[in-house]
């Protein structure tokens, strides 16, 4: 009786430490733009069944009715259907996705990847959501790993106290807010000259605002972090095989087939942003980005800057695309094998 109670406590210890180290994280996303999005938001549950990770919402910056339902579809086949989900309204890029429409899929009238949200419903806006989880956590315990444009945490930024919280956005981003880990802007010449990223172009008086007003520290990972990291077309290939329909590779080769390796540019701002401390990424001395007018990001050292940015040692390369394929394709722990 002793020893099953020790037991039992020592189940119990061990679940306690892990929820209490975990990343409070909220990855703020343009799905349905490029493909790397997704294998971020698998990553991302891979890291949570690690006890690693407590995802708290998805917000959205890419503006067109099937990204929220693919969202949904991805969190319900990790088993984690109930994560709330915020979208822009007003987005800048409201196209159709090349490969989103895979989870919408259907055999005998039911989808082939469920999901609650459906065509037409009624999205959350991303603010809404944003606020709401913020103002639920404890102070200075929340990362967002921003790997889209800066609509989101611009209007965050300039929210009005609600019902939620009676703190005005800025406020409630200094009180709750631990870091952001940002993939956005260039750091470092691509084949010898500047190149303006995309995810600040698209939005670049977002991402000004966000540059100049953000009250918690940033770390950047430049466009030519993610470039230089492909993600392993074998893994796309081999690695999923555990499921006969899944939906990261289907949604892969959607996007650009195999042999294509796609650079990872979301997944080193997830990563970074939950194993800070694991040395996969060496980080600049602390300094200020500014966003210019033409979207070019520019960085000054400075010794209380708020800002840092990622640089990667070509021996890690080999390192990051494992770890990444790893995780990426690692087995949802609510679904048996054998599906």
């Amino acid at each position: 009786m002793k020893r099953s109670c020790s037991i039992i406590l020592a189940t119990l210890l061990l679940a306690y430490s892990s929820s209490a180290m975990s990343v409070k994280l909220i990855l703020d996303t343009d799905m349905g733009n490029d493909i790397d999005d997704a294998l971020a938001l698998a990553m991302i549950h891979a890291l949570q069944n690690r006890g690693e990770v407590e995802l708290l919402a998805v917000t959205i910056t890419k503006d067109h009715e099937e990204t929220a339902p693919y969202v949904d579809a991805i969190n319900t086949f990790y088993g984690r259907g109930d994560i709330p989900i915020g979208i822009v309204k007003g987005g800048v890029t409201p196209e159709k996705s090349r490969f989103t429409g895979v989870t919408q899929e259907k055999l005998s009238k039911a989808y082939i990847y469920p999901h609650d949200l459906r065509l037409g419903d009624s999205v959350p806006d991303a603010t809404d959501v944003l606020r709401a989880a913020l103002a639920a956590q404890p102070d200075s315990s929340v990362v967002i790993a921003q790997v889209g444009f800066s609509t989101n945490l611009r209007r965050l930024l300039e929210s009005k106290p609600d019902a939620h919280s009676s703190l005005a956005g800025g406020d409630l981003v200094r009180k709750k807010i631990k870091l952001i880990s940002i993939m956005a802007g260039t750091f470092a010449p691509i084949r010898g000259k500047t190149h303006l990223e995309y995810n600040v172009v698209k939005d670049i008086s977002a991402a000004q605002h966000l540059a100049k007003h953000w009250p918690t520290p940033i770390i950047w990972s430049g466009f030519e972090i993610g470039l230089a990291v492909g993600y392993p077309a074998a893994s796309i290939d081999n690695d999923f095989r555990y499921r006969k329909r899944h939906p990261i590779p289907e949604s892969y080769q959607a996007y650009i087939p195999t042999p294509h390796e796609r650079p990872t540019w979301d997944l080193t701002s997830v990563l970074y942003a939950v194993r800070t401390e694991r040395g996969y990424f060496a980080v600049s001395e602390p300094g200020i980005v500014t966003v210019h007018d033409d979207g070019e990001t520019t960085f000054e050292s400075a010794r209380e800057g708020r800002d840092r940015f990622l640089k990667l040692d070509t021996e890690n390369i080999r390192r990051l695309q494992e770890v990444f394929a790893a995780l990426a394709s690692e087995p949802p722990s609510s679904l048996p094998l054998s599906q």
